[in-house]
């Protein structure tokens, strides 16, 4: 596997380490577990609508000073724009990423990179950046103190590394120390798992109902007393009449009647199955037009700012804390996830925004086009504004000006 050699020279030569000591007393020692509600059809939906709308970010190493962004070129941004490694791309690099980080709570990328010292201090130079699939991950001290993490994979192989060198995603970060999810460091999803088994169960319920209500079409009733051997020969007689009746009419004799069975019968009302699908909706925070695509701006705002937004912004912190230095990061040095892809705007709502800010000179031509999926143009970079609109620190010599001209034009 071309994952397991590159971590393999990757963490070689590791240093000795022993448990690392958590304050509850217990052992660092987690077993990835996420797939008890993952059967669920409304489950895989929700999460598949976040991870392909996180999938549209566009991640880039910036660097701001005074206030002023400029995008560096360099191995760290083709990484980030082009593929994060030889076997993703980047859309692909960030869907794997949320998979795991909702299926299992915890999510970890492993970055590969060269380090030189040469000038006195870290300059790193990345090559790589894999998101990996543990299911066991202990937490280790080395002799001067350093937190390691050991990874462990279902094909016997493991993996020792500064923990500060991991990027370490935690979803619902709260009782554990260092681990997402529940006090075991595990998916907490009792309260879900709940709801999806009795929707189940209820689904179950209905599948069953409705095998009965097609296969009883009627009840034949026997007036004479019988017993069992001569009940099953007189219904299999009674079978035999209905296949053989090409007419549509049943010849019967005194002894049997034949009462019809309408199938007709409701076992669940509808509040009941959407109450249970709203649960499950509200708890990866999706609605209901999100997941069937049919939603207005206002809609897929609220899903943006309520969902997304917080992952964006998490993203943003966590890789630029593990991928720069102290120094790097003190200079500017910062990993951001640029949300334009996510174009959720109606044509009437574009429009507006691009005559609203092209007004103000804030868009280029081409930028416009991009706004509404048409290509770029030669000498579309131009800048274009408003003359109904004037600085503010003009506007008082501009009125002053005006009342010297009312007035000399009174005299």
């Amino acid at each position: 596997m071309i994952l397991m050699d590159v971590l393999r020279r990757w963490a070689g030569g590791r240093r000795e380490a022993k448990w690392f000591q958590m304050m509850n007393g217990g052992l660092p020692i987690f077993s990835q577990f996420g797939t008890n509600i993952y059967a669920s059809d409304i489950v895989q939906n929700c999460i598949n609508v976040i991870a392909t709308e996180m999938s549209k970010l566009q991640p880039r190493h910036i660097r701001t000073r005074e206030n002023e962004q400029a995008i560096p070129n360099g191995n760290l941004n083709r990484l980030l724009r082009f593929g994060p490694n030889p076997l993703m791309t980047t859309s692909e690099f960030i869907e794997k990423k949320l998979w795991l980080l909702m299926m299992n709570y915890n999510a970890f990328v492993i970055p590969i990179f060269d380090s030189d010292f040469s000038s006195g201090v870290e300059r790193r130079t990345y090559r790589a950046l894999y998101p990996i699939n543990p299911s066991r991950v202990d937490f280790l001290q080395d002799p001067t103190g350093e937190l390691m993490i050991q990874f462990y994979f279902p094909a016997g192989v493991n993996f020792t590394f500064r923990y500060a060198d991991v990027i370490h995603l935690r979803k619902k970060f709260s009782v554990n120390e260092m681990m997402g999810g529940g006090e075991a460091g595990q998916p907490d999803n009792a309260a879900l798992l709940k709801v999806l088994q009795t929707n189940h169960a209820l689904s179950q319920g209905l599948e069953r109902a409705a095998k009965i209500n097609a296969a009883i079409q009627g009840i034949l009733k026997i007036n004479t007393v019988m017993d069992d051997a001569t009940q099953r020969a007189e219904r299999d007689r009674f079978t035999k009449l209905v296949e053989s009746g090409d007419s549509g009419i049943l010849p019967m004799d005194l002894k049997g009647e034949f009462t019809q069975v309408k199938g007709d019968v409701k076992f669940i009302d509808k509040d009941t199955m959407a109450f249970l699908q709203q649960s499950v909706l509200n708890w990866f925070g999706v609605s209901l037009p999100i997941l069937t695509g049919e939603f207005t701006d206002e809609q897929y705002q609220a899903f943006y700012e309520k969902t997304l937004e917080p992952l964006v912004i998490y993203f943003g912190q966590k890789y630029s804390k593990v991928l720069f230095t102290e120094r790097e990061l003190d200079v500017g040095n910062e990993i951001a996830w640029y949300q334009r892809d996510m174009n959720f705007l109606s044509t009437t709502s574009k429009l507006n925004l691009i005559k609203t800010m092209g007004e103000q000179g804030l868009l280029t031509d081409n930028q416009k086009l991009a706004l509404l999926g048409y290509p770029p143009i030669p000498g579309g970079d131009r800048i274009t504004q408003s003359l109904n609109y004037i600085d503010v620190r003009l506007i008082n010599q501009y009125q002053m000006q005006n009342k010297t001209k009312a007035v000399s034009e009174d005299e």
